[in-house]
Formats: C-alpha cells, sequence, structure tokens
C-alpha cells in the first residue's frame, strides 16, 4: 500500500488527508502491464506476448475505497494452440500449459512470417516430450506440406545451434496423443536480414556484441548467470562467410552443474538443472573455498527437496568436517555460518524417486565474511536509530533497535551477538505508522466502525444504550501528524443515565392533605392526596411525575368537596318509614283480638289489689291448697268470661 500526502486549506486551518493507491498489480508470466497512475482513477493494461492469449479483462480501474483496490483480478497469458505470426521479428512459442504438462489430444499448427527480405531462426529452449505419439515438427515454409527442419521423431537430441529458414516462413506443428503428458516445447524464434548472421541467444545467461546488427566480422562473447556454467559451445563466436553469413561456432549452453569447486568471495549454487527438476540418484559435491582469514556465511533461500532427498553442509573442506545443518523435504529461508574458510555442500537424490515441476530443488547464495572474535557491524536502519550494549560487538553484545515517533518496528526489536559470531535474527525496519490504536469501549454503548483496523481516516462512531445519554464527541476520526503516530482526533466519550429535571409541588387546597410535603419531587416518584372530614374527594388519590424535559404530573391534583347534609338523614327517613307501617300493623292486629275476644263474652279482669307478701305468715303461705298442688299463678292473672 502507498500514501501519497495531499494538504487542503480553510479557513486559515490546515487539513493534512492521505489519499490511499492501489498496489502495483501483478504482470502475467509471457506478458506486461502498463499503468497510467495507483491512485483512485488510474487504469493498469495488459497485453500477452506473441503466442499467448489474455485470459480476462484488458483493462482494470483503481477503485477508491478506505483500502483502494482493482476493478477484477489480473488477467493471465494462455499459450495458445497455433495462431499466425505476421511480420514476426522475435518471440516465444510455447506448447499450451507450458511449463506446466500439456493436455491430450491437441493438434497446434503456427505459422511464422518474417519482413521482407528477412529470414527465421529458431532457438530451443525445452522440448520434453512423452515417450509415445507426441511430435514436434518445424518445417522450412508456410504449410503442413513444406520440408521439414527438425522432427521429434528422427533425433534424439537438440541442436544447439537451432535451426533455420532458407526464406521468409517457418511452420511449426505440435501434436499429442491420448495417454501420457510431459512439459512439451518452449522455442524461441528471431528473423535477421540477409547478409547478417541471426542474434544469437544462451538461456540463464548473457552476451555482449561488438555489432548491434550482427553483420560479417561481428564477434560476441557469453557468460552465465550466478550458478550456472558455460557448456557445449564456445564462449566467443564470430560471424563469418560474407555469402552466406553464419557464426563459426554455436552457441553455448548455461546450466546448473551437479558438483564443482568455488574459489569466489560471493556466489550461487543451484540444484541440478535448477529451476527445473533434478534427476533421481544424483550425489553431487561442491566445495567453496574463500580467504584464509576469512570465513562462509551461506544463505540458503530456496529449499524444497524430496522427502528421500539429503542436502548437507560440511563446516570444512571434505565430508569429514563437522556438520553445519542437514536437510531434506521443504524449509523456509535459513542463513549458516562456517567457523573457518571452506565449506562443503553435499546433495543425494533418492535413486527410485522422480521429482517433476519447476522451481524443485535448492538456492544457496554464499557470501564471504569478516573471521574474528566478533560478530558483523550491523546498520543503522532509515526513520529510527540503534543503541549498543558494548562497541566491540563481542559474544553477547545486544543491539537495541528503535524507531522515530510516527514509524513503528517491523522484525526484532533486540538482536545478540551469538556463541557463534552470528547474529541472532536479520535487521529490522522502521514502517510508517498509519492506524490508531483500538479506542476501547464505551460503557453502556455499541460503536460503529468503518474502514478497515483502525487506518488514517476511518471513524469510529459510539452510540449510547437507551436511557443514556452521551457527554462527548460521539465520532471519532483517525488523523496523521507528521511527526508522531496517528491518534484519533476527540477523546473517549461516555454515556451517563439520562436525568430529569424534578417536578414542582403542585400545591393542595386547605381542605386536603399530601402524603409528603416538599419543594421538588423527582422523576417517577408519586404523591397521594386525602380530604379533611366532612369532606371528600373527587378524582384519583394518586398522581405521578412522568420524567421528561421538563417533568410533569399526570394529572391535577384531586379536589376535596363538603359531604351534602340530606345524604346524612337517609338512614333516619329509612328507618321511619319501615317502623311507622309496622307498629300501624300491629296496632291494627291487637284490635282485631280484643275485638273477637269480646263477641265471645270473655272478659278480662284485672285484680284491683294484691295481698302484701309480707303480712303472710309462713304457715299461711304454704297452706294455700294451690301450692300443695303445685299449681302456681301468676302475680297477675287474666280470665275471660
Amino acid at each position: 500500500m502507498h500514501y501519497r500526502p495531499v494538504t487542503c486549506h480553510r479557513d486559515a486551518k490546515n487539513i493534512k488527508s492521505f489519499v490511499l493507491s492501489c498496489a502495483f498489480p501483478k504482470e502475467p508470466a509471457g506478458g506486461e502491464v502498463t499503468v497510467t497512475h495507483l491512485h483512485a482513477g488510474g487504469e493498469a493494461y495488459f497485453r500477452c506476448f506473441t503466442g499467448y492469449k489474455l485470459q480476462g479483462p484488458k483493462m482494470l480501474t483503481c477503485r477508491n475505497a478506505t483500502t483502494p483496490y482493482w476493478s477484477g483480478k489480473e488477467p493471465r497469458c494462455v499459450a495458445s494452440c497455433g495462431g499466425m505470426m505476421k511480420n514476426a521479428t522475435y518471440g516465444r512459442i510455447v506448447s499450451p500449459g507450458f511449463p506446466g504438462n500439456y493436455s491430450n489430444n491437441l493438434t497446434c499448427h503456427w505459422v511464422l512470417e518474417a519482413p521482407e527480405d528477412h529470414r527465421l531462426h529458431i532457438h530451443f529452449e525445452k522440448v520434453a516430450l512423452a515417450e509415445d505419439d507426441d511430435r514436434l515438427l518445424i518445417k522450412n515454409g508456410n504449410n503442413i506440406d513444406s520440408p521439414p527442419l527438425y522432427d521429434s521423431y528422427e533425433v534424439e537430441y537438440l541442436p544447439n545451434e537451432g535451426v533455420l529458414s532458407t526464406g521468409r516462413y517457418l511452420f511449426v506443428e505440435f501434436t499429442t496423443d491420448g495417454t501420457m503428458t510431459s512439459t512439451g516445447a518452449a522455442v524461441r524464434y528471431e528473423a535477421f536480414a540477409k547478409g547478417m548472421c541471426y542474434e544469437p541467444f544462451v538461456k540463464y545467461g548473457n552476451f555482449s556484441g561488438s555489432d548491434s546488427t550482427y553483420s560479417v566480422g561481428a564477434l560476441v562473447e557469453f557468460s552465465c548467470d550466478p550458478g550456472y556454467t558455460l557448456e557445449q559451445g564456445s564462449v566467443v563466436i564470430e560471424c563469418v562467410d560474407a555469402q552466406n553469413p553464419q557464426w563459426n561456432e554455436t552457441e553455448p549452453a548455461c546450466r546448473a552443474v551437479c558438483s564443482g569447486e568455488i574459489t569466489d568471495s560471493a556466489g550461487v549454487v543451484l540444484s541440478p538443472n535448477w529451476p527445473e527438476a533434478y534427476d533421481k540418484g544424483q550425489d553431487c559435491i561442491w566445495g567453496i573455498h574463500v580467504e584464509e582469514d576469512k570465513r562462509i556465511m551461506l544463505d540458503i533461500q530456496v529449499l524444497n527437496v524430496g522427502k528421500n532427498d539429503l542436502l548437507t553442509f560440511y563446516d570444512g573442506d571434505d565430508l569429514t568436517a563437522n556438520i553445519l545443518g542437514q536437510y531434506s523435504g521443504t524449509r523456509p529461508h535459513f542463513k549458516l555460518y562456517t567457523s573457518m574458510a571452506d565449506v562443503t555442500i553435499q546433495f543425494q537424490s533418492d535413486p527410485a524417486t522422480n521429482i517433476y515441476g519447476y522451481n524443485n530443488g535448492f538456492v544457496v547464495h554464499f557470501f564471504e565474511v569478516p573471521r574474528n572474535d566478533t560478530c558483523s557491524e550491523l546498520p543503522e536502519i532509515t526513520n529510527g536509530w540503534k543503541s549498543t550494549s558494548h562497541p566491540d560487538l563481542i559474544h553477547g553484545t545486544v543491539i537495541t533497535y528503535q524507531c522515530y515517533p510516527g514509524y513503528e518496528l517491523v522484525g526484532s526489536e533486540i538482536l545478540m551477538c551469538q556463541w557463534d559470531l552470528t547474529w541472532s535474527g536479520d535487521v529490522p525496519r522502521c514502517q510508517e505508522v498509519m492506524t490508531c490504536q483500538d479506542p476501547g469501549n464505551v460503557e453502556h454503548s455499541h460503536k460503529v466502525i468503518t474502514g478497515n483496523r483502525f487506518t488514517v481516516g476511518s471513524t469510529v462512531q459510539f452510540i449510547c444504550n437507551k436511557g443514556y445519554i452521551l457527554s462527548g464527541s460521539s465520532l471519532l476520526t483517525c488523523y496523521n501528524r507528521d511527526s508522531a503516530t496517528p491518534k484519533w482526533n476527540e477523546r473517549l466519550p461516555k454515556c451517563a443515565p439520562e436525568k430529569y429535571e424534578p417536578c414542582r409541588n403542585p400545591g393542595a387546597a386547605s381542605t386536603s392533605v399530601q402524603s409528603s410535603e416538599k419543594a421538588f419531587y423527582q422523576a417517577g416518584e408519586m404523591l397521594t392526596f386525602s380530604c379533611h372530614s366532612g369532606y371528600e374527594l373527587q378524582g384519583g388519590a394518586t398522581i405521578y411525575c412522568i420524567p421528561g424535559h421538563p417533568s410533569q404530573w399526570n394529572s391535577t391534583p384531586p379536589a376535596c368537596k363538603v359531604v351534602n347534609m340530606d345524604y346524612s338523614m337517609e338512614g333516619t327517613n329509612i328507618a321511619l318509614a319501615v317502623l311507622i307501617p309496622t307498629a300501624i300493623i300491629l296496632v291494627v292486629v291487637l284490635g282485631i283480638y280484643v275485638y273477637f275476644a269480646k263477641l265471645q263474652g270473655k272478659t278480662i279482669r284485672m285484680p284491683t289489689s294484691l295481698p302484701p307478701y309480707d303480712n303472710m305468715t309462713e304457715e299461711s303461705a304454704f297452706d294455700n291448697p294451690i301450692y300443695e298442688s303445685g299449681v302456681s299463678t301468676d302475680v297477675m292473672s287474666i280470665s275471660f268470661f
């Protein structure tokens, strides 16, 4: 990700923002990409070389977002099965799927047409066909009936010098059957003018020439890339024969060989045939030798061998030396240091197992380094500094790396000089910080985040839960500072319980009484009313303070009214209304009874006087026959005659 600062001016204040850009798009194998610019709106155009066709979009656009991105996935350049190459000057023809395996039942035809007065030359980069009816044909003409220059059926080895057309056309045919497959073929073609030699080529190497047109008399010198060795040709070749210009020697080949003795101060050791697969059953030994007062640092950048294959490093000039390390399978990038000026590398591949495919093997870079009792000097880092615990970098010395404000350390902060005089890790680097720290959470709230990983320009919004109110800014924005790390533009807010104004005392009439007497009542509080004697309540007895801004009573206080006297006499009136008719009925019934008694001739006698009890003697009282008979009479008896 790349950033481009932009400064804006508004209201006499400087506001610094950052425009994000898209990463450079991946270039397709067998093609190229050109980009107008990497900022939003920029366009990337993809093109395939001759012999390939584009699979995917021809153009992508950089789209604006928190993290800008291309509008689609980068396309691929796929080897086409045949085609017409007009005005062919330089290019490659590869079998479909190369460097992977081709598919079955293919029939591919290519026709190469050079410019007027030009001829064509073919270099063979790779031909690997299955041992059946798969076939590669190159013919001297523009159709299938042209005479062959190369037929994989007829030759066992590839011609190092390649093939030449007599005219401006070549016809290439590639066919496969329905059984086995293999890597296929890759050939390089170039056109050259009559009276000139063709342009040389060496895979995994370079060349320099005395004449860029390669006319008669031109000299070309070849060299190989590090780790490769020149084979099967001359280091220097010359264009000869004015009547029929041609090179006096074939171009050499550069190959990664099995075994060798190396005395360079720096170089590369490659697995045999790298980057193609090595053969089974190999036993290769390389010896590396530097100056006596030096030692060797081994940087193993690629290690991808079979689980039964073995790569061994010996700390000396033969296989009896101490073993620095022994490895098989796959391992990530690592380093080894020798204790002396020689190292021996041995590679043994399993005789029973074949390894297929590109980039299977190993790549070992080596460097001559000082040999003493101190670790090597470590460099300063950009946008940071280092501090050292001991000036001589002896065993146990610690170097601490730190970054300037606005940058963060990528890698280990502390490196130690180890017993083998190597540092405990690689030198770190300072990377500009373009993100804010996580602001954290606010109690009684939730947050909404825009952007990715709190990058510059992203925002965090806090929203309080119901019943809480925000104190502070709800929106925080991550902004960049010139001399420090990015930070949020505001402090974290708080969510406090929502507060309501109290209700004032509504007051009460002189005839009523409140349950409590105070000036203010909090939201949610209730107030109850009652009336003095002789009054009655009109309405609900209780009112409530409803929360709000402002808070209010849910209703007005109830009223007390005087009790009506007519209603107090109501009970007495009812009693009289019942008793008077009852008394009248009793009098009437008694009168009727007396009336009928008189009609029957009975009288009602009542004694005029009663004998005094105190004149009675005890004897006379009990001599009365009435008492003797046990019959008693009332003090007053009533007889009816």
